[in-house]
């Protein structure tokens, strides 16, 4: 009787490691935050988890978005001085630590993303700045028709520098609840780079508390990997080659994420060209222009993807050598950057951890 017993576990353990591997991969794809999404999970119980990610996304987009004119964003950019989160701080705490009552906490996208990007500013030395909005605008890259600058004016970037500063607005308790408050109805914040960061993380979060284990979140390029795909083996992704004319498919690296995030910036391929001349869409908050920089493209990983969104951003601000520098004193954030030489040949530069996620066959 007991070796029956034993068989019969044997067989039943076997059959649910086959029934795991029998496991249905699906995919939900749609549009968001001006890109696609696509959204591969494993789920033995074959869910379609479209809808509530689409929703998911939609609420994120109305509390982030510079294009949405009523978003929460939009609000506190439009606002004097003192702007009303409704936010309640308790209420916040308790859903960081339980994600699943998160539910009726309001604007919680928003702070989340204030309180990421307050973060990569000051782990950037401030290279990372979401008040750069005033001065994203006049470059053409912002929430107003998107058009080159016909003919620089310095004189308009100083009037507009002098809105930009992380300084210059703060978060206030009142009663429990988060009042914004800015220096100045000029004072405007820019979340493009941490929300597609922050998308990410919250759909993955959405599929973990549904109990999947295996699945790759890519929204617009940038990806987070949890477990392995449909063939058993880690998930990969391809690094593309920062040329304008290159195909979408052209890749510089193919990387494994084992159980991480990467988040790619790039000046290859958002741009505007006046006389011949090229200025990308990062803005330096130190001077109000376009930077100017043999870096092509930072690829940061990370356990999660709201801060290698933002610290892609910073990086692409601070040029190769302090990015380099900075990236390799980060605890739990590797890097690859790709360059210029002096004779105009791509160059590659990662820190240590970065080799062995490559794909080398």
């Amino acid at each position: 009787m007991k070796k029956l017993t034993f068989y019969m576990g044997i067989a039943l353990l076997l059959a649910a490691c086959n029934n795991e591997k029998k496991s249905p991969y699906l995919s939900v794809e749609g549009k968001t935050m001006g890109t696609y999404y696509k959204i591969t999970y494993q789920d033995s119980l074959n869910r379609d988890f479209s809808a509530p990610i689409d929703s998911l996304l939609k609420a994120v987009n109305h509390e982030i978005s510079t294009y949405e004119p009523n978003s929460t964003i939009s609000q506190f950019n439009q606002a004097d001085s003192v702007f009303d989160l409704g936010l309640n701080f308790e209420s916040y705490s308790q859903c960081i630590e339980h994600p699943a009552n998160c539910g009726q906490v309001v604007n919680r996208h928003f702070y989340t993303n204030l309180l990421a990007a307050r973060a990569a500013h000051d782990r950037t030395d401030k290279a990372f700045d979401p008040t750069i909005m005033p001065l994203v605008n006049y470059w053409g890259f912002g929430y107003t028709p998107h058009k080159a600058v016909e003919k620089v004016d310095s004189l308009a970037v100083d009037s507009l520098i002098k809105y930009v500063g992380f300084e210059k607005m703060s978060t206030v308790d009142e009663n429990g609840f988060a009042v914004l408050k800015k220096s100045s109805p000029g004072v405007q914040l820019d979340f493009g780079g941490t929300g597609q960061g922050y998308g990410i993380d919250i759909v993955a979060e959405l599929l973990e508390l549904k109990g999947i284990k295996n699945y790759l979140v890519d929204i617009g390029g940038e990806s987070r990997a949890r477990g392995k795909n449909p063939n058993g083996e880690w998930w990969t992704i391809g690094i593309n080659t920062p040329k304008s004319d290159a195909e979408i498919t052209d890749f510089t690296r193919v990387i494994q994420l084992q159980d991480m995030s990467v988040s790619t910036s790039g000046n290859y391929r958002n741009f505007h060209e006046m006389d011949g001349q090229k200025y990308s869409h990062f803005i330096s908050p130190f001077t109000g222009f376009p930077e100017k920089s043999n870096l092509l493209s930072a690829s940061v990983f990370g356990k999660d993807c709201l801060m290698p969104d933002a610290l892609a951003t910073g990086f692409m601000v601070l040029g190769l050598e302090k990015s380099f520098t900075l990236a390799s004193s980060l605890e739990g954030i590797e890097a690859l950057f790709i360059y210029s030489d002096d004779q105009g040949n791509l160059q590659v530069k990662y820190t240590p951890g970065v080799e062995k996620m490559f794909v080398t066959n």
